[in-house]
This record gives structure tokens, C-alpha cells and sequence, in this order.
């Protein structure tokens, strides 16, 4: 009873987690973090390293059907990449040496307000628009850019996938696919490098749990990146901004009210 119990737990974070991954690039952290933590009294640092797990193959099962589909700007997402991992250890060391963290509540609250933008606001900047941008231009600004999110991300210590989709569509100006595909293929190399690390310093996960969480997070974000590919542009906006406003208040209540 008490592996099914797990089994459901684990399940029901990862539709969550897998959605926001596959139409949004959100991170699968975001959702399966508090989930484990509030449902199963997992230690924070374990339920983080599961979450980073399941980010890796849904993330890069995500990636790969957003590249195939060309919705995915490799070379500026390795600059960006590069630049969000270096200045996400600036920020947490930086994060060190300040007492209170202010912004230790902004993720939460970001995933609901960026979906509320998507279906008020969609964007409808189309891939011959992005191609108007000079490349050099493009690659300036994913490096300063990266910079920007690496350190509010190490600083905050979330909200890497939702940081990357709005700075993509929002001050870069992408495609939104592309932009969706972008942060993922980000994401997947993050989530690697936070899961070795995390269970590097704290030793294997709960089996179950972890292959609970990985094989429903991959399932989920396998069927949302397909819709999300297929999908038109103004369906996709309300698609995404429904999955994250869904998410923001699952996440919130999460928090505050269990």
C-alpha cells in the first residue's frame, strides 16, 4: 500500500512536472520538490535531486522533438548555456553572504503570472521575424542574457526554466516553440550537472521514488512537446498559459497550504 501510495504521488508530479516541461520549458523542480516534500516528508535535498533527475530525459526527450521539428536554436543555446552555468555559481555564492533572501518566493508565484501573460498577451513573433536579427546581435545577447538568469537563478535557487522562457520571449523576441525548444535543450544540461552534484554530496535517492518520477515526467513531457509542435500558435499560447496557471496554483497551494 505504502509503494502504491508512492507510486501515485510520484505519478501525479510528474503529469505536472512533464507538462510544464514539454509546453513550457519550465522546470521539473518547480512541481516534484514540493510534491515529494509535502506527500512523502522526503529530505528537501533528496526531493531536489529526484526532481533534477527526471528533468534530464524529459528535458532532453523535449529537445529532441522540438529539433526535429526545427524549433530549436543550438547555437545560441550553447552560448546561453555556457554563461547560465557560470554566473548560477556566482549567484549562490553571492547568496551565501546575504542573510534574508528576498526573492525566495518569486518562482513560485512567476510560473502563475507568466501563464496569466501567455494567455492574455500570446506571442506571436513568427521565425521570419527572429530572422531579421543580426546573428552576432543574437549571440551578444544569449551570453548577457544567460548571465543575467544564471545569477537569479543561483541567487533565488529556482526558476531556471521560466526565467529562460521569458527573457527569450520577451527581451529576445523568439518564436515562442522556439523559444520553448531552446530552454529545454538549456535545461537538459543544467539538470545533469544539478542531479550529479546533488547526489554525488548526498549519496543515492529513494529507488522508487526516482524511477517513479523519471518515468512519468519523460511520459507526460513526451506528450505535451508533441501537441506543442503540432500545435498553431494562438493554441499553444492558451495550451501554455492554462498548463502554467494550473501549475502556479498547484505549486502555491502546495506551499502554503498543506
Amino acid at each position: 500500500m505504502e509503494l502504491f501510495y508512492k507510486f501515485m504521488v510520484c505519478f501525479a508530479a510528474g503529469i505536472g512536472a512533464g507538462l510544464g516541461t514539454g509546453f513550457a520549458g519550465m522546470s521539473a523542480a518547480a512541481v516534484i520538490s514540493p510534491m515529494l516534500i509535502t506527500f512523502l516528508h522526503m529530505e528537501a535535498y533528496d526531493a531536489v535531486g529526484i526532481a533534477l533527475a527526471s528533468d534530464v530525459l524529459a528535458s532532453a526527450v523535449s529537445a529532441y522533438t522540438y529539433g526535429k521539428n526545427k524549433n530549436l536554436d543550438i547555437r545560441n543555446g550553447i552560448a546561453m548555456m555556457m554563461s547560465v552555468l557560470a554566473f548560477t555559481v556566482v549567484g549562490s555564492y553571492v547568496s551565501s553572504l546575504v542573510p534574508n533572501q528576498t526573492m525566495g518566493n518569486f518562482s513560485v508565484f512567476m510560473t502563475f503570472l507568466l501563464g496569466i501573460k501567455f494567455i492574455v498577451k500570446p506571442i506571436m513573433t513568427t521565425k521570419e521575424a527572429m530572422g531579421q536579427t543580426d546573428p552576432k546581435k543574437r549571440l551578444i545577447q544569449s551570453i548577457l542574457c544567460g548571465m543575467m538568469i544564471g545569477f537569479i537563478c543561483g541567487f533565488v535557487g529556482a526558476g531556471g526554466g521560466m526565467m529562460m522562457l521569458l527573457i527569450l520571449t520577451s527581451v529576445m523576441n523568439y518564436e515562442l516553440k522556439t523559444a520553448v525548444g531552446t530552454s529545454v535543450f538549456i535545461m537538459a544540461f543544467t539538470a545533469f550537472t544539478g542531479a550529479v552534484s546533488h547526489f554525488t554530496i548526498g549519496g543515492a535517492p529513494d529507488p522508487a521514488a526516482f524511477v517513479f518520477c523519471i518515468l512519468s515526467t519523460l511520459l507526460w513531457a513526451r506528450i505535451a512537446a508533441r501537441f506543442a509542435n503540432k500545435a498553431r500558435p494562438e493554441t499553444l499560447n492558451r495550451a501554455t498559459g492554462c498548463v502554467l496557471v494550473v501549475l502556479g496554483l498547484l505549486i502555491i497551494g502546495v506551499n502554503y497550504l498543506f
